[in-house]
């Protein structure tokens, strides 16, 4: 049966809506900055860092739900999963690692903050429209990250900066396409999308011409580990679960947090630099977080 969105009668408890933000929110914010370290320690973009971990992951989980009484994704749910997994994890996740062997974590995840524009476009074109409000909240968003970007501290490539052009259309497009479609749980969703997804990025990976020729270090071990379990694990799952059970625009807005939590980290502990330029940037970016949230709350 295909996953809908849920009635107003059906709708999630709000203390479980608010912590999964909160896990997407500052989990995937860190993540970016996990990124990062994992390259600077030898692990190779796309057969390491984004799809090894994501066949770890997703195999742990497939095998918990299995052992667990989850039925298997149907033959149908096998082909949605693995569009899926092209589109959020080939062309999004995979993109965005390698952006980072040229570009800062930080800014890395500002321009990923464009998805909400995206999903947005997406959504309207399958008759699901944001209200005024989540609009002026996406513009108020879209606002702040444009300030971030302009003059900015952070460094970037032209060839980085086409690789998180592509990044956050194909997560935006995947996200939407996903909705409505038949797909199993929503965990074996993130399961099954993962291991689709890992394939894909290990066999782009071997063709780019990655080759492993020795051990990552330890750190770089480390930062992939955390890679798998909580970027991949728990942030992942907690986003496809709210997919199924709020508005687009809400799940969205975690593209507006992502970069704050990016920038501090990789100032606090990478050595990135900003000033009170940003700081202001991200404000404006907050602010359109809490109108975007007030809207949602309104229209429900």
């Amino acid at each position: 049966m295909a996953v809908l969105p849920p009635s107003p009668s059906a709708a999630p408890r709000s203390g479980l809506v608010v912590l999964a933000l909160l896990l997407v929110y500052v989990v995937w914010g860190s993540t970016y900055l996990g990124i990062r370290l994992a390259l600077e320690g030898g692990a190779l973009p796309l057969t390491m860092v984004s799809g090894g971990r994501f066949i770890i992951a997703g195999s742990l989980m497939y095998a918990v739900l299995r052992w667990r009484g989850s039925p298997a994704p149907t033959r149908r749910q096998w082909r949605n999963l693995a569009i899926m997994g092209l589109t959020m994890l080939v062309l999004g996740n995979g993109m965005v690692v390698l952006a980072e062997r040229t570009v800062s974590s930080g800014l890395a995840a500002t321009a990923v903050a464009s998805v909400p524009l995206w999903m947005a476009l997406f959504g309207a074109m399958r008759g699901q429209n944001a209200s005024r409000g989540e609009w002026l909240g996406i513009a108020i968003g879209f606002l702040g990250v444009v300030w971030l970007n302009a003059g900015s501290s952070l460094t970037a490539s032209p060839q980085g900066l086409i690789l998180l052009l592509i990044a956050p259309i194909g997560w935006a497009f995947g996200s939407i396409w996903a909705r409505g479609l038949d797909l199993p749980s929503p965990f074996m969703t993130a399961a099954g999308q993962m291991l689709c997804g890992g394939a894909m990025l290990i066999v782009l990976g071997l063709l780019s011409g990655e080759r492993p020729t020795t051990w990552p270090s330890l750190h770089g071990l480390l930062a992939v580990a955390y890679l798998c379990m909580f970027g991949s694990i728990v942030a992942f799952t907690a986003y496809v679960w709210l997919l199924h059970n709020v508005r687009p625009a809400l799940v969205a807005s975690y593209a507006y947090v992502n970069p704050v939590i990016a920038v501090i980290l990789g100032v606090i502990i990478g050595n990135e630099h900003f000033g009170g330029r940003d700081l202001l940037a991200m404000a404006v970016i907050l602010a359109g977080v809490v109108v975007l949230t007030l809207a949602r709350t309104r229209a429900k």
